[in-house]
């Protein structure tokens, strides 16, 4: 028996054009985008709306749908008309996504950053929004000029332990408004989504200190609202050419509708205010995994390729004691992505299916994480000087690399979540 790779023809026929995008545009310009921090690539930019905007378009229309079928219980979402179970008969929208942000990776992955779309915002408002608001604020992305989505959560006392979040929203029932005051940082595209017009931030603030976890709730604020100010963009040390930015939220009022779900606070297992974060999660760390991995088989490739013109090629017939030791990093640089990929499609086909995958999402996302550090960093080794110099790019895949496993919940913290779902461990038992 053996694993097939190949690309399934219709995600083939999507990924043709994007393929033409990473090789012809992000990747000859990766180092002068790399060089020239916060420098936007405008081409890149205006090619990938277009497309951008069609699957804007069907994800709204495939989220309303199943908004509407939710709150009228229609019982069809669960069966079909044949009364076979749905995910039977799954799209396969998350996986072609997860095909072209490899590809764009490969290209670039701070350019693929850059790419206009609701992102993390609209994966937060796809997950607890109601139908009307998946309208209000994901409609703006299929129309008009490039804009940007992102989300607000980590602050500078709260990174991986989000129940430390201090960013508070108080409600005014005299104007009917959520005032937000506090800080976040290291927000992807922050600045592009608050200073470009009818872009949008999902924030993250308690409305119950004492609640913890429960009191978190998701807030959209958009572009333009007086009081969301754009703080420090970082300088770091890869995915230069996205920008990270700081938001401070200064007496921020927006309109009560702008709270995503209910605004009332439910302790225990059914908190709803922390379980809608980490469905946000469920569905962005499997891309998350995907753009690692794109960023990985671009370091692999380049060190297969460069090292086959030297007379090292791989071996596939003999046995690992028979190799030298190149081949056999070579083999283990390529056999490490593919077993990254292999859960990463996973994670994504059981969330085209609509079933449950956090387990399966934070392994990709650990697996991803820890195999693109090492085969970028095994790149560089192989390749040598040349590989630690600017002269190659493998030195920009390696700081590029890392980023995959902090950003999303960092690797430690994955590996927790895998351990308590397997377990059955609760998050106070096992920590």
């Amino acid at each position: 028996m053996s694993i097939e790779f190949k690309i399934p023809e219709a995600i083939e026929k999507q990924l043709q054009p994007v393929r033409s995008v990473a090789e012809n545009v992000m990747r000859p310009e990766s180092r002068q985008l790399d060089d020239n921090e916060h420098a936007r690539p405008v081409k890149f930019v205006h090619m990938m709306w277009p497309q951008m905007q069609q699957m804007e378009l069907a994800n709204l229309e495939a989220a309303l749908t199943r908004a509407q079928k939710s709150s009228n219980g229609d019982e069809s979402q669960k069966n079909g008309p044949d009364n076979k179970p749905r995910s039977d008969r799954a799209s396969i929208a998350n996986l072609s996504l997860v095909y072209m942000i490899e590809m764009l990776s490969w290209g670039d992955a701070g350019v693929y950053l850059c790419i206009p779309s609701s992102a993390l915002g609209g994966a937060a408002i796809n997950a607890v929004g109601t139908p009307e608001q998946l309208e209000r604020f994901l409609r703006r992305f299929t129309e008009g000029e490039p804009k940007w989505g992102a989300m607000a959560m980590t602050e500078p006392q709260a990174g991986s332990d989000t129940s430390n979040i201090q960013t508070t929203a108080t409600f005014d029932p005299q104007t009917n408004e959520w005032i937000l005051n506090g800080q976040k940082i290291f927000c992807t595209s922050g600045k592009l989504a608050l200073e470009e017009s009818k872009g949008l931030v999902v924030v993250w603030a308690t409305v119950d200190k004492q609640a913890g976890r429960a009191g978190m709730k998701p807030f959209v604020v958009e572009a333009g609202t007086p009081g969301a100010l754009i703080g420090k963009v970082e300088e770091k040390l890869g995915i230069r050419a996205s920008d990270t930015a700081q938001i401070i939220l200064d007496n921020c009022r927006i309109p009560a509708e702008n709270l995503l779900g209910n605004a009332e606070v439910k302790t225990g297992p059914s908190s709803q205010g922390f379980k809608g974060a980490m469905r946000t999660f469920d569905a962005t760390r499997p891309i998350v995994a995907a753009s690692a991995i794109g960023i990985g088989r671009a370091a692999f490739e380049y060190t297969r390729d460069l090292l086959a013109k030297q007379g090292i090629r791989m071996d596939y017939d003999k046995p690992r004691w028979k190799l030298t030791t190149v081949q056999a990093d070579l083999l283990e640089m390529e056999a490490q992505l593919h077993a990254a990929w292999l859960l990463t499609l996973k994670a994504t086909a059981l969330l085209d299916a609509k079933q449950e995958n956090q387990l399966e999402s934070s392994m990709c996302k650990v697996k991803a994480g820890k195999a693109v550090t090492w085969v970028t960093q095994k790149a560089v080794e192989l390749l040598g000087p040349l590989g630690y110099s600017t002269e190659l790019l493998a030195e920009k895949w390696l700081r590029d690399a890392k980023i995959n496993d902090i950003y999303e919940g960092t690797g430690q913290i994955n590996t927790l979540i895998v351990a308590r779902t397997i377990l059955g461990y609760s998050r106070t038992e096992l920590k």
